[in-house]
C-alpha cells in the first residue's frame, strides 16, 4: 500500500513537471522571435553569430523559423485582422494608445477599407459598364450578396448599401459613411465611433488593451498595444511588399496587401511602417509606393483578374 502511494505521487510529480516544459519552451521561442526588417540593425550581428555556430547546431534555427512562418500564415481568429483593423493598428501609437490628433485622413480611409473589404469578400461590386463605358467614379456600388460577414461594422455598412435606392457611387459612400455630407436626410448613413469600435475588436483579439488617461479637462479611453508580435508582423509584411518581395506589377501583388498599402497611404499612416527602416531602404520603399500611386486606376481596373471596386476606391483617394 505504501509503495503504491509513493508510485502515484511520483507519477503525478512527473506529469506536473512535464506539463510545464512546453510553456517554458514557448516563452523561450517567443523571446527569440525576430521581427524581420523592423529589427534590421541586429540582423548583421545575428548572421555573424550563425557563421560562428558549429555545423551541428544549424538544424535547429531553420526549424524555429519555419514554426514562425506557420504562425504568421495561420488562420487563428485571434490574429486575423480586417483591412480597417490593420490601418488603425498602423496609426495607433503603441504606448499612448490613440491616433495622432492631427490626422484628419484616417476617418475616410477607414471607410474606404470597408468598401474594399466587402468587395474582397464577394459582397459588393460595381455596376456593369453597359454599351457606353463609364468611369470608375461614375459607376454605382451594387450589393452582390447580403450574407453576414461576422463583423458588425461591415454588416452595418453592407445593410446601408443594400437598402439604398438608387445606388450610390464609391465616392458618395465614403462621404456618407464618414458623415461628410451636406444632405441632412442622409446623415443616418454615418457609421459612428468607428475607431473606438475597431479598437475594441483589437482588444478582443488580444492585440490592444484598454486604459483611461486624463487630459486636463477630460478623461479619454485609450488602447495601448499589448501584443507587439502581431503589429511587428504587420509592419514586416508592408515593408517586404515594397522591398524584398517587390514584383513591379500591381496585378501580381496580393489584392489585400495592395489595398493595405494604398489605404494606409491615404490614411496618412504608411510612414509609420517605414519609420524603422534605414535611409536607403526608406527611400527605395517610398519610391516604389510612388510608382503604385502613379498607376492609372481606369487602366488597371480592366486588366485580367482586377477588382474594379478596389481600383474605384483608389481612384477616389488619388483623383
Amino acid at each position: 500500500m505504501v509503495e503504491s502511494v509513493q508510485w502515484n505521487l511520483s507519477g503525478s510529480a512527473v506529469r506536473d513537471v512535464w506539463r510545464f516544459v512546453p510553456v517554458e519552451a514557448d516563452m523561450a521561442s517567443l523571446t527569440q522571435r525576430s521581427s524581420g526588417l523592423v529589427q534590421r540593425r541586429t540582423e548583421a550581428s545575428r548572421n555573424a553569430a550563425d557563421k560562428e555556430r558549429p555545423a551541428g547546431q544549424e538544424d535547429h534555427e531553420p526549424r524555429r523559423g519555419d514554426e514562425q512562418e506557420d504562425d504568421d500564415s495561420g488562420d487563428s481568429k485571434e490574429t486575423r485582422l480586417t483591412l480597417m483593423e490593420e490601418v488603425l493598428l498602423l496609426g495607433l501609437k503603441d504606448r499612448e494608445g490613440y491616433t495622432s490628433f492631427w490626422n484628419d485622413c484616417i476617418s475616410s480611409g477607414l471607410r474606404g477599407c470597408m468598401l474594399i473589404e466587402l468587395a474582397l469578400r464577394g459582397r459588393l461590386q460595381l455596376e456593369a459598364c453597359g454599351m457606353r463605358r463609364k468611369s470608375l467614379l461614375a459607376r454605382k456600388v451594387i450589393c452582390k450578396s447580403d450574407a453576414p460577414t461576422g463583423d458588425v461594422l461591415l454588416d452595418e455598412a453592407l445593410k446601408h448599401i443594400k437598402d439604398t435606392q438608387p445606388p450610390e457611387t464609391v465616392q458618395s459612400w465614403i462621404e456618407l459613411l464618414s458623415g461628410e455630407t451636406w444632405n441632412p436626410l442622409k446623415l443616418h448613413y454615418q457609421l459612428r465611433n468607428v475607431r473606438e469600435r475597431l479598437a475594441k475588436n483589437l482588444v478582443e483579439k488580444g492585440v490592444l488593451t484598454t486604459e483611461k488617461q486624463n487630459f486636463l479637462l477630460f478623461d479619454m479611453t485609450t488602447h495601448p498595444l499589448t501584443n507587439n508580435n502581431i503589429k511587428q508582423r504587420l509592419i514586416k509584411k508592408v515593408q517586404e511588399a515594397v522591398l524584398d518581395r517587390w514584383v513591379n506589377d500591381a496585378q501580381r501583388m496580393d489584392k489585400r496587401l495592395l489595398a493595405l498599402i494604398f489605404l494606409a497611404h491615404s490614411s496618412d499612416v504608411l510612414e509609420n511602417a517605414f519609420a524603422p527602416l534605414l535611409d536607403e531602404q526608406y527611400d527605395l520603399a517610398m519610391k516604389r509606393v510612388r510608382q503604385l500611386l502613379e498607376l492609372e486606376p481606369e487602366g488597371e481596373s480592366i486588366k485580367t483578374n482586377a477588382n474594379e471596386l478596389l481600383w474605384a476606391v483608389v481612384a477616389a483617394f488619388t483623383k
